[in-house]
């Protein structure tokens, strides 16, 4: 194994690193070893991690006067904004002329039914790969992102491997051999098909024009209140469906057929039109233009900030956008 000294050394630009952690690692040597090295970088190390590794770091030599901690449930809620979150965060500080390293350790499944793990997991790779051109624009500063091994499936670990570009590792950081451009990794691993809806639906629409949009609305508000959902959280539930649905109806073709069903506490709306053009693999994960409110090109991005997961499928004649709300993270304890 060598050690890539550009990436120990190369602090004036973005570095996003994997630490992976397996049954051979020593994690309070291997994080304590880049605690004491960042503390000679960065202004400033946030770690943002679980109480599994707080343990961990409790008996090691931590430079108090850099490293500061934070409440993972401040940053990880949906995963949408969470990445705005993150990018909003370091950007800040970029403008206040500091560099950060953030060391953060998501927590991707507690929050949900566990029949969506895969969905989730797969949709926040897809954060992590975009995150090395977005956070970028925050200067030199560096995200440091823990991943355990034997929390996941291997395909799981590879996917971590491809989207962060270094790897912390027992000898120091390193290139990772696996990194792929997020273009790349979003193309390889864009979703061709979802998994069958039910049978049978809580609620079914079918739009064939714009003035149709307020019905919509109606339907969404009565669901979700069913569903114990507070006003804001249905608001958001509303929103995200229906700039999804002027998309379809705009952009790919009518009729779009809206589907709206309920698994566990998440609740899950589906919108079908007739277009069938193939969603861009990078569409709403970018901040868009302030004048986009009033242009258009902002449906897209305000849907993946509102739901925690949104999926998309092309077909000939059909694509289709599915989006996650788990009731839990729709509206998190105050």
């Amino acid at each position: 194994m060598t050690v890539d000294h550009a990436a120990e050394e190369g602090v004036l630009g973005f570095a996003h690193a994997a630490l992976i952690i397996d049954a051979g690692l020593d994690l309070s040597s291997v994080l304590g070893a880049e605690l004491r090295r960042s503390a000679e970088v960065y202004d400033e190390v946030l770690l943002i991690v679980g109480d599994r590794t707080r343990a961990v770091l409790a008996d090691t030599d931590v430079p108090g006067e850099v490293v500061s901690w934070a409440d993972p449930a401040a940053f990880y809620q949906r995963l949408g904004s969470a990445y705005e979150t993150f990018r909003h965060y370091l950007a800040a500080q970029h403008q206040a002329g500091r560099r950060v390293h953030v060391i953060a350790e998501p927590d991707l499944t507690s929050t949900v039914d566990p029949g969506f793990h895969a969905e989730r997991v797969a949709a926040y790779l897809a954060y992590e790969a975009v995150c090395n051109d977005a956070y970028a624009l925050g200067g030199g500063s560096a995200v440091t992102c823990i991943w355990d091994s034997r929390d996941h499936a291997d395909t799981v670990i590879d996917a971590v491997r491809s989207t962060h570009s270094y790897l912390l590792t027992a000898a120091g950081p390193m290139s990772s051999p696996g990194y792929l451009s997020p273009e790349r990794y979003l193309a390889e691993r864009h979703e061709s098909s979802l998994r069958p809806a039910p049978p049978y639906v809580d609620r079914a629409v079918t739009l064939y024009e714009v003035a149709e949009l307020s019905a919509l609305r109606s339907m969404l508000g009565a669901w979700t209140a069913e569903h114990g959902f507070t006003v804001q959280a249905t608001e958001d539930v509303m929103v995200a469906v229906v700039e999804v649905a002027t998309n379809g109806l705009r952009y790919g073709g009518a009729p779009v057929r809206i589907r709206a069903w309920r698994h566990g506490a998440t609740l899950i709306v589906q919108c079908d039109d007739a277009g069938g053009h193939p969603i861009p693999v990078t569409a709403g994960y970018h901040r868009p233009h302030p004048l986009a409110a009033v242009t258009g090109g902002r449906g897209l991005w305000l849907a993946r900030q509102l739901a925690d997961v949104a999926v998309m499928s092309s077909a000939p004649g059909r694509t289709s956008v599915r989006l996650y709300f788990p009731r839990q993270l729709m509206q998190p304890p105050s």
